[in-house]
């Protein structure tokens, strides 16, 4: 016996955990609360109402009444009488047969309904296994401008977004697995020599090793601050800061670089300084990340060119170049991490496909935006990103 109530509890509880069950329960609810309400008002209603029609509707009985005519009263009475059952009768059995015909029909409609309903969040409850078990691909299908379609339509954005960033992460794996082995692979081969005696002790192999472990400790360095950057995991200590200095601390910095690279560095700034309000070390790495960037993709005898101007209360800054530009398929993406648009571009040429994405982080968590132009491939582009100045202008 306990058991039976124990499974019959399990079941009613199982029923109530679905949405189908629950809708299609309120809509019965509403139906007998409805019924219910229209059976006891009628029951309290209908005789009055009867006898306010017999009593002003004019006819003998009506007149017979006001006259005081006893004999006739009484007979009178009994029609009455017999009349009121009738209608009381009839009035029962037509209500009985409305109500019936109603909450069948009602019945009808609220499985429909709750069917509708349940569908497209059944499918979503399918695919969101699916996507669990990391299968991205999957898309609802929306029909509709309702809720439950708006939540459909944001259900497919996230699992667009989710495949995305699985196609990046598995990208990525690749990319570090590949730019690993190369480095590593020469340190290791040079080490051998070394050991062998094959390769002499000389200041040139001792360099190529250095310049490898370089390779190695940046693309470590650049994962680590992306991880941080992403997860908000650092401090901003904002201030006026005079765009001029921090712009003399880059080119200072990537001087070898602009030498290597023999790319012409150009700066188009305001006689009047720019006082920005800004984190000075932040501001430094999104012009070093912006710069370096360019530099990679302008070839020799190309230009740079880094401008500044004020407007309000904005500091609009923009690195230009002259170099291998964007094409129109690859704008949206980018910022995105790891993203490169020429994906046969080395690490070594092109960057790891982390610095744009950490200077959108640290230029919107200053309170700025940045974007990119380009009028398309070989034609040059531009980084162009807004701070806030300071409170002195």
């Amino acid at each position: 016996m306990m058991k039976q109530i124990k499974e019959g509890r399990n079941l009613i509880n199982r029923y109530r955990s679905q949405l189908g069950i629950k809708l299609f329960v309120s809509y019965l609810l509403v139906i007998l609360v409805g019924s219910l309400v229209i059976g006891v008002s009628s029951r309290f209603i209908y005789p009055r109402t009867f006898e306010r029609h017999m009593v002003h509707g004019g006819g003998q009985y009506g007149m017979g009444w006001m006259m005081g005519d006893p004999g006739r009263s009484g007979v009178i009475g009994d029609m009455t009488s017999d009349l009121y059952l009738g209608y009381q009768a009839s009035f029962n059995e037509a209500l009985i047969w409305a109500l019936l015909t109603a909450a069948v029909v009602a019945v009808i409609v609220s499985l429909v309904l709750s069917r509708n309903i349940v569908a497209p969040v059944r499918a979503m409850m399918v695919a969101s296994k699916r996507i669990a078990e990391g299968k991205y691909s999957d898309r609802i299908k929306v029909a509709g401008s309702d809720e439950i379609s708006e939540l459909a339509d944001h259900f497919n954005q996230m699992a667009e977004k989710l495949e995305q960033v699985e196609t990046m992460r598995r990208r990525l794996i690749g990319d570090v697995a590949h730019e690993l082995r190369t480095p590593l692979a020469v340190i290791q081969g040079s080490m051998e020599g070394l050991v062998d005696g094959k390769l002499p002790a000389k200041m040139e192999t001792f360099e190529q090793v250095r310049a490898e472990t370089l390779r190695l400790s940046r693309l470590v360095d650049d994962l680590q601050e992306l991880s941080r950057v992403e997860a908000g995991a650092y401090e901003l200590k904002p201030g006026e800061i005079n765009f001029s200095t921090v712009l003399a601390s880059v080119v200072k910095r990537l001087k070898q670089e602009i030498l290597v690279s023999k790319v012409e560095l150009r700066t188009e700034l305001e006689d009047e300084p720019i006082l920005v309000l800004a984190d000075e070390g932040r501001l430094l790495q999104i012009l070093t990340n912006l710069l370096d960037n360019a530099l990679q993709h302008t070839p020799e005898k190309g230009t740079v060119t880094i401008s500044a101007k004020q407007s309000g209360h904005t500091a609009t800054i923009s690195v230009k170049d002259t170099g291998l530009g964007i094409p129109a398929e690859h704008m949206p993406f980018i910022f995105d991490r790891f993203y490169r648009a020429d994906k046969a571009r080395s690490r070594k040429k092109g960057g790891s496909g982390v610095g744009l994405t950490i200077a959108k982080h640290l230029v919107e968590a200053q309170g700025g935006r940045i974007w990119a132009e380009s009028a398309g491939e070989n034609k040059g582009s531009e980084f162009t990103f807004t701070l806030p100045l300071g409170s002195k202008r």
